[in-house]
């Protein structure tokens, strides 16, 4: 499917009617997200950690009120928790990274409230793009993991959706245990396995789905870098089109190096640059607009995530 550059009829059916206001040049999206989600009348409650300000969506009669000193829904407890960033870079739209999952993930949560699923969170995180010279500490997403962690949520199965908007084949990254697998401390054995079991539970997700294209290849790092760093394993799900996909893992397989350069970040000073897929080199710029978005593969995502927790 060609992307739907010209038409926005898919941006009448909710919740995407605020898909355009969401990417707009001066778009407030903390703003807009907060009134989006009220007006769907989602269990939703902004929580600050660190002067950033994460949105959590909860199942219908969980308790809104962790922060104040509640014990938070599901402590103890292995659910799964459904991450997406609505941070963008100055400068860009932001329409592929990473305001469609953002709004895929609104739809997963009204269709789970619908199913009547209750053993799930939706965290749409802040602060996942860094600036120069920031570190993995300075992402949302690590300063959140601790807190969960605190809030006994260490062994939630966390999965990461970033750049869903641009493509039909569904990439399941494996950068986290692409660093890990010569790593041979001690204290990383658990992590490792916790890491293949949220790659396990994507995988048998995609062939329960009947989902025919599926890869499992290093990714650039995303908000699963601070969930890692601060001890909480993260499984990042992303898309391509197809004739992105295919080449890139064809890609890795002559060039073993390749995967290694994109997960560092020094591959885009490099000649190798034109070798990481168009969809990924458009992210963080002006041409991430809603020219390349493909909303007709949508529905595939929203499903993928509702039956993640259902497993």
């Amino acid at each position: 499917m060609k992307p739907a550059a010209a038409s926005r009829d898919w941006a009448k059916e909710s919740p995407y009617e605020r898909f355009f206001d969401f990417i707009a040049p001066d778009a407030d999206r903390y703003t807009i997200l907060l009134a989006l989600t009220e007006k769907l009348m989602l269990n939703s409650v902004v929580i600050p950690i660190e002067e950033k300000s994460h949105f959590f969506i909860f199942p219908r009669g969980q308790s809104l009120k962790p922060s104040a000193g509640g014990i938070f829904p599901f402590r103890g407890q292995s659910p799964v928790i459904l991450v997406a960033h609505y941070d963008r870079v100055d400068g860009s739209p932001g329409a592929n990274d990473n305001s469609a999952a953002v709004f895929q993930l609104l739809k997963a949560a009204l269709r789970l409230g619908e199913l009547g699923s209750d053993y799930w969170i939706i965290i749409f995180t802040d602060k996942e793009e860094l600036e120069a010279g920031e570190g993995i500490r300075a992402q949302g997403s690590f300063s959140l993991a601790e807190k969960l962690r605190t809030w006994g949520l260490g062994d939630a199965r966390v999965f990461n959706f970033d750049a869903c908007g641009t493509g039909d084949t569904f990439v399941i990254s494996s950068t986290t245990d692409y660093l890990l697998k010569n790593d041979e401390r001690p204290g990383l054995r658990r992590t490792k396995q916790l890491i293949l079991g949220l790659r396990d539970q994507a995988l048998d997700t995609a062939r329960y789905l009947g989902l025919n294209k599926v890869l499992l290849v290093p990714t650039p790092f995303s908000d699963d870098a601070g969930f890692l760093r601060a001890g909480i394993p993260a499984q990042t799900v992303t898309v391509l089109p197809a004739g992105e996909a295919a080449p890139y893992a064809s890609l890795l397989r002559n060039r073993p190096d390749f995967a290694g350069l994109l997960i560092a970040g020094t591959i885009k000073d490099s000649s190798d640059r034109l070798l990481v897929p168009e969809t990924w080199r458009r992210l963080n710029g002006p041409s991430d607009s809603h020219l390349r978005l493909t909303p007709g593969f949508y529905d595939r995502v929203v499903r993928f995530a509702v039956e993640l927790c259902r497993s």
